[in-house]
């Protein structure tokens, strides 16, 4: 187990902490947990390209740490009523289906090379972005347009997000399922 899959462990069993946190009603506190989750997030990357200790079990368990503890954010800020419900509806499902696309090339016996891509990127900084302010909202007080907007590119990024990762994987589908039917 390398240095870098500690710290994507920490996160992961951190999201049950960040979770009851949450539903308690402590923000502030579930904000300094999901910051500490973000740190390790930081950190395990950056250990993992200085003294290459990359994995492949490290290539599945960060991005899927990183879709678990946005996913809970989202559903459990959604319940709470600090998001709104369609942002969550969005953010899930875009998920779910990602995984989804993922089950279905492995199910194709598709080769599956995992890296983000820019959309995907922004997509994540944006998610990040509203849970923080959600939680932050009793320590620094946004204008109530500033979480429309910031709701609204975040959902719209999401979309964006999500279909270009279902239009890669029906290519990546049709170019591997060509292939093998010329061999």
């Amino acid at each position: 187990m390398t240095i870098p899959n500690l710290f994507t462990l920490a996160r992961i069993l951190l999201i049950p902490i960040f979770i009851w946190l949450l539903l308690c009603e402590m923000l502030n506190i579930a904000l300094l947990v999901f910051f500490i989750a973000g740190v390790t997030d930081a950190l395990d990357g950056f250990i993992a390209r200085v003294s290459d200790q990359k994995s492949r079990l490290g290539a599945y368990l960060d991005p899927l740490a990183d879709k678990l503890l946005l996913v809970s954010s989202f559903l459990v800020l959604g319940h709470l009523g600090l998001v709104p419900g369609w942002l969550v509806i969005i953010a899930v499902s875009r998920d779910v289906m990602i995984v989804l696309g993922l089950v279905t090339l492995t199910f194709f016996s598709v080769t599956i090379k995992i890296e983000p891509v820019l959309l995907s990127k922004l997509n994540t900084l944006l998610q990040i972005s509203t849970v923080l302010a959600v939680l932050s909202v009793s320590l620094f007080p946004l204008p109530e347009w500033v979480y429309t907007v910031l709701f609204a590119c975040t959902g719209v990024v999401c979309v964006a997000s999500g279909i270009h990762y279902v239009v890669i994987g029906v290519r990546t589908l049709e170019s591997q399922g060509s292939r093998s039917k010329g061999s």
